[in-house]
């Protein structure tokens, strides 16, 4: 069960907008957060507001530095990965218009552009994390990246492609990808109350 964030007096809100990196049209979710929320669990945010379902690793990015689950292999090679779980979003954006990566998907290379668009003031009434918009849905996991995702709309748009059966059942029937429900999105989200 994921723990309940509720805005305490005197933690700022952040309203983070996250945008999958070359999503023609854009693919993207904005959302508010407590600025003291770890990066662990901003985890969870971005999973259930983009839609995605936690099937792979991830990691953030500042720079050069990265922001993860440890693993005493990658220390091993030269790598050197912060413990998520001991920064904060206010940590990686401490000003409003600051930007970070959350890269999900080591294999598909999911990268989403996270912009500090606001910092509001504690509000003890305000029951984060909540989604307040998005656009287009989330590409299904395991379609090979951005241009894999590009590759299986157009082989689903094409009846007569050598793969559109296939795809189409891959896909569990049809895929339609301007779609974003705000209301599913806030439901996945209510998962973080107590």
């Amino acid at each position: 069960m994921i723990k309940s964030f509720e805005s305490a007096s005197g933690v700022p809100l952040y309203q983070l907008k996250i945008m999958l990196k070359w999503s023609k049209p854009p693919i993207w979710r904005r959302v508010i957060v407590r600025g003291d929320m770890s990066l662990d669990r901003l985890h969870w945010v971005i999973q259930l507001a983009m839609g995605w379902t936690n099937s792979h690793l991830h990691q953030y990015m500042l720079g050069r530095t990265c922001y993860g689950t440890p693993d005493p292999d990658s220390a091993s090679m030269g790598m050197d990965i912060l413990n998520e779980k001991r920064y904060t979003v206010a940590d990686l954006a401490p000003a409003a218009k600051k930007k970070f990566i959350y890269e999900y998907d080591f294999g598909d290379g999911w990268q989403h552009e996270v912009v500090a668009e606001k910092i509001l003031p504690p509000d003890s009434a305000f029951k984060p994390p909540v989604c307040l918009a998005g656009a287009n849905a989330c590409p299904p996991e395991d379609c090979g990246g951005m241009s894999g995702y590009y590759n299986l709309l157009a082989t689903l748009a094409d009846p007569k492609h050598p793969e559109h059966d296939e795809l189409k059942e891959w896909v569990g029937g049809n895929l339609d990808p301007t779609r974003f429900d705000l209301h599913e999105a806030n439901d996945g989200l209510k998962r973080f109350k107590a």
